[in-house]
């Protein structure tokens, strides 16, 4: 009787764990290759032949001369795409009203004359702590403090921030957005 029941349950068991563990994951990784080659590659940024970045996760830019993206909540070093996840802490929480209050400090100290209100998303960090992204607000905020640190025109900034402003998903999911390394290496181009 045990050979009656264990020797169907080992080929049944085999036979998913083939399916299910080799030949799907194998079939989805060939589609994917096929059909969006970049992205199955990890959406990797190259400049000179050498991989920059990923459009898909955010770098810590702290130089006045970049834009700042938003808050990573990852450990041990911000960005870290092996530790995604939200930092967990609901809006009446202390913990957070002070990492608030402190970035908002940074960013004002960081360039003193502007007192426009602080974009949320610049204070903030995203559920998985890797967003690529700010919002057009939070990029016109860094806009004349950019300038300033590269001697440039405040309308060439802008006009960069314009040009590097990806509008809602097929027009209807999400809101515009500003990836930061696309609009960094913007900046780094020779002009």
């Amino acid at each position: 009787m045990t050979k009656q029941i264990i020797r169907p349950a080992l080929v049944i068991f085999t036979a998913l764990t083939l399916i299910t563990g080799v030949l799907y994951p194998l079939a989805v990784t060939g589609v994917a290759q096929v059909a969006f080659p970049a992205q199955a590659e990890g959406s990797l940024v190259m400049r000179d032949g050498k991989a920059v970045g990923s459009t898909l996760i955010g770098q810590n830019f702290s130089d006045p001369r970049h834009f700042w993206g938003r808050p990573s909540a990852t450990a041990p070093m911000p960005y870290n795409a092996a530790a995604s996840g939200g930092a967990n802490q609901g809006p009446l929480n202390p913990a957070l009203a002070d990492a608030v209050k402190a970035r908002i400090d940074a960013l004002r100290a960081a360039d003193p004359n502007n007192t426009a209100p602080v974009p949320v998303d610049l204070v903030t960090a995203s559920a998985s702590g890797l967003d690529p992204h700010i919002s057009p607000a939070a990029a016109r905020y860094q806009a004349l403090r950019v300038a300033r640190a590269r001697n440039m025109q405040a309308a060439q900034v802008e006009e960069l921030i314009t040009r590097h402003t990806e509008g809602a998903l097929w027009g209807l999911l999400g809101e515009p957005r500003v990836n930061v390394l696309a609009l960094n290496l913007a900046l780094d181009q020779p002009r």
